[in-house]
C-alpha cells in the first residue's frame, strides 16, 4: 500500500495541498516568485500557518504582482504591519519590496523561470528518498541558488528556505518512495 509523506500528516488543507501542488513543478515565474515569498515568511513557522494564511496574503500583497510591489514604501509597510491576516514581520514584508526588485531587475517572470529551471536543465531533480528523515534541509545546488540568488539581490533567500521552495515548486521531486503524488 503506498503512503503519501508523512510530512503532511491528515489535516484536510495539508493533505490537498501535499496531493495537488506541493512538488509539481511550476514554470510560470511569478507563481515561483509568489512562493518563494510565501516560504521566506513561513521561516520560523509551520508551513500550514501559511496555507490557512495564503489567501490574506495574495489580497494583501495585490496578488504577489512585483511590479505593484516594487513601487511600495513605507506607507504599504504600514498598511501590512496593521493586516492582522498575514504574518506582521516588518523584516519579511521588506524583504518582499526588495525581491521584488530584484524579481524585476533579473528581467521578470520568464527570465526568472529560466533562471530557477536552469540549475536542473529544465526538469524536475528527482530524488529516492525511502523516508522522510533522509531528506536534507538543504544540499550544495539549493546553497548555489541561494548564492545567486543573494548576488542577484535578493535577501532572505538561505540555503533552508531555498530548499522547500525547489521542492515546493517541484524544482526537485522529494516525494518519497512509494508516495502517490511522486508521479515518477
Amino acid at each position: 500500500m503506498s503512503e503519501r509523506c508523512a510530512w503532511c500528516g491528515d489535516d484536510p488543507l495539508y493533505v490537498t495541498y501535499h496531493d495537488t501542488e506541493w512538488g509539481v513543478p511550476e514554470y510560470d515565474g511569478r507563481a515561483l516568485w509568489e512562493k518563494l515569498v510565501l516560504d521566506g515568511f513561513q521561516a520560523g513557522l509551520s508551513w500550514i500557518t501559511i496555507l490557512r494564511k495564503r489567501d490574506n496574503f495574495r489580497a494583501a500583497f495585490d496578488g504577489f504582482e512585483p511590479e505593484a510591489i516594487a513601487g511600495w514604501g513605507e506607507p504599504e509597510v504600514q498598511r501590512l504591519l496593521a493586516d492582522a491576516g498575514i504574518i506582521r514581520h516588518r523584516g519579511k514584508i521588506e524583504v518582499t519590496i526588495n525581491n521584488a526588485r530584484a524579481y524585476l531587475d533579473l528581467g521578470g517572470a520568464q527570465a526568472f523561470s529560466d533562471h530557477v529551471w536552469g540549475y536542473v536543465g529544465g526538469a524536475p531533480l528527482v530524488n529516492h528518498f525511502a523516508s522522510q528523515a533522509e531528506v536534507p534541509p538543504s544540499t550544495p545546488l539549493s546553497e548555489q541558488v541561494s548564492k545567486d540568488l543573494k548576488k542577484a539581490g535578493f535577501k532572505f533567500c538561505g540555503p533552508t528556505i531555498v530548499y522547500a521552495w525547489m521542492e515546493a515548486c517541484g524544482v526537485v521531486n522529494d516525494h518519497v518512495l512509494g508516495c502517490p503524488a511522486r508521479g515518477v
